[in-house]
């Protein structure tokens, strides 16, 4: 970054909320189908991201493809699904994890360590 520049501060995006539900995931994966490795999460957290990106792939080659927007917002929430059961194996409060990590982007984007600032 050159010297003199400023970066506007932001406020990165807030996930307060995220721990309950999260523990609501829990409470459910547990009893609808009982414990289960974070390998066996990860794995599924691959598959349904693979799924979603061969989505995007049919349609970034053909438009009109027939690719609709229902099966792409499943195969998102199936990403999400299985990345709240994988945290929940792995004991990663997600809540956490992601205030953590946005603080650090931020601070990163901030000291011109991100790539060019869009300009407003």
């Amino acid at each position: 970054m050159k010297e003199g520049t400023q970066v506007e501060t932001l406020v990165p995006p807030q996930v307060q909320g995220l721990a309950p539900t999260q523990q609501s995931f829990l409470d459910y994966q547990l009893r609808a189908f009982g414990q289960r490795s974070a390998s066996f999460f990860a794995l599924e957290l691959a598959g349904e991201c693979g799924e979603l990106a061969n989505l995007e792939k049919k349609l970034w080659r053909d438009p009109e493809c027939g690719v609709d927007a229902q099966h792409i917002a499943d195969e998102a929430a199936d990403v999400f699904i299985a990345l709240m059961n994988y945290c929940n194996a792995r004991g990663i409060g997600l809540e956490t994890a992601v205030r953590s990590k946005l603080e650090r982007i931020e601070e990163r984007r901030r000291q011109g360590r991100m790539g060019p600032t869009p300009r407003a």
